[in-house]
């Protein structure tokens, strides 16, 4: 079984990343990833895309834990794709975040106890057993849903907890490892790399308050801007002044008024703003000021935007952008948009089974999963080129007014037309046959 030509064509953009075998195996992968109704886990990808009798089943599971290629490699193939397809001029708007991938079993290889935001709550913290993945993505708006915004994975890194602060058998402390990496360094470092692929191109990147502090902002690279939290509680601090000619010259004026006291200052008066988009329906007040986040990079001036929900909705947060000439409707429009994310990691993980791979080993792992987000973006760039003009929606008398393909129907038409091309001699007849392959056809694209 073979996916569609036209999506076999998204796949040979990475053939360069492979040696001609594995390109195959890799294929062969990605068609039963796409096919597949259940977990995916290798030996489910060899019987979905019907290789099972194509070599032995140990070659498709060293493709992943032996193989020799490169990850970082099809990642700036990929980028190199989504923009040319998406963003081949203007600026390139960017989402991060991190994404837990839940897992069972001791030996895994960099598996720990992170934070889960699904079972946690503001009152309780709680945690889970598995993999934690920092995920760079590109957000794009296209015509075929206009009234969308979608986050496509350009880059990912595995996280791993800190090996230096455990104690040993005899209760001293292991040497710190030096090779360690925050989540935010990671993210740094995929934003310094994909900045120096394309040093021509401006980025804005939007990420939480855990990717904006000064490990991310101190660091970041001339082409690329950031948008993100300011804590409640953080100094902001008038821009330095002048030098006297005396002393030392100062790198910050006056400490600004807090949150609150600045919220409640009717000196500066608050501009209403309404939203009607994706990610924020809101009638919203905002005041903005330049000023330093001392805490998050003394040595650059920032738009700071203070935020109130007019229906109360929302507690008072504020906001700060690294690109001084975008108003408070940009910033706040862009930051919104990055809600997108979310929606990608859960496609991911219900439809695509990010966090199905039950590989072991350190290579293995750190390749298989990320398969799952390379699909993601794959997938959208075949259902952008054409993919769109073969949509169906299926006849639900209930819901006869659906405009907008999910990602749920973007992969159920790949799957239909690879089907239908597989079938095509079974399509040809008429009658009774013709009719139960199309249903089932439309069964099986479904499935899953």
């Amino acid at each position: 079984m073979q996916l569609t030509l036209t999506f076999v064509v998204v796949l040979q953009e990475f053939r360069y990343v492979f040696s001609q075998p594995s390109f195959q195996t890799f294929c062969a992968l990605m068609t039963g990833w796409c096919l597949s109704p259940r977990r995916r886990f290798v030996t489910e990808l060899i019987l979905s895309s019907g290789s099972a009798h194509d070599g032995h089943h140990s070659c498709y599971h060293r493709f992943f834990s032996q193989a020799s290629w490169d990850l970082d490699f099809l990642w700036r193939i990929l980028a190199r794709v989504l923009l040319n397809t998406f963003a081949p001029t203007g600026l390139v708007e960017l989402a991060g975040d991190d994404t837990l991938c839940r897992k069972r079993g001791l030996t895994i290889y960099g598996t720990g106890m992170h934070h889960d935001p699904l079972i946690s709550s503001r009152a309780l913290k709680l945690v889970s057993w598995g993999h934690d993945w920092v995920v760079l993505c590109l957000v794009v708006r296209c015509f075929w849903a206009p009234s969308k915004v979608w986050c496509l994975p350009l880059w990912c890194r595995l996280y791993r907890n800190r090996q230096g602060l455990t104690k040993g058998r005899k209760g001293k402390k292991r040497p710190p490892d030096p090779n360690h990496r925050t989540r935010p360094e990671l993210f740094r470092e995929m934003l310094g790399l994909l900045a120096s692929w394309f040093p021509q191109r401006q980025f804005v990147v939007s990420g939480d308050s855990a990717y904006g502090g000064q490990s991310v902002l101190r660091h970041l690279p001339a082409n690329v801007d950031l948008i993100s939290h300011v804590h409640p509680k953080g100094g902001l601090y008038a821009p330095a002044p002048p030098p006297s000619g005396k002393g030392r010259p100062r790198t910050k004026g006056a400490r600004l008024a807090p949150m609150a006291q600045w919220a409640a200052d009717a000196s500066q008066p608050w501009t209403e703003l309404c939203f009607d988009q994706f990610g924020l329906h809101a009638t919203l007040a905002v005041k903005t000021r330049h000023a330093l986040y001392y805490k998050a990079g003394k040595d650059r001036l920032l738009t700071i935007v203070l935020v109130h929900d007019l229906a109360g909705q929302r507690p008072e947060q504020m906001f700060y952008s690294t690109r001084l000439d975008w108003d408070a409707r940009r910033i706040l429009a862009s930051y919104a948009a990055r809600w997108a994310i979310e929606v990608t990691f859960e496609n991911c993980k219900q439809l695509l089974g990010l966090e199905d791979p039950a590989n072991r080993t350190a290579l293995a792992v750190q390749r298989t999963a990320p398969m799952a987000l390379v699909l993601y973006s794959a997938i959208v760039i075949w259902f952008h080129r054409l993919g769109h003009r073969c949509l169906a929606y299926p006849d639900r008398p209930w819901y006869p007014h659906k405009e907008e393909p999910s990602f749920a129907d973007m992969l159920t038409t790949l799957r239909r037309i690879s089907w239908e091309e597989h079938l095509r001699q079974l399509l040809a007849g008429s009658g009774l046959l013709r009719n139960s392959v199309s249903q089932l056809i439309d069964f099986a694209s479904r499935a899953g």
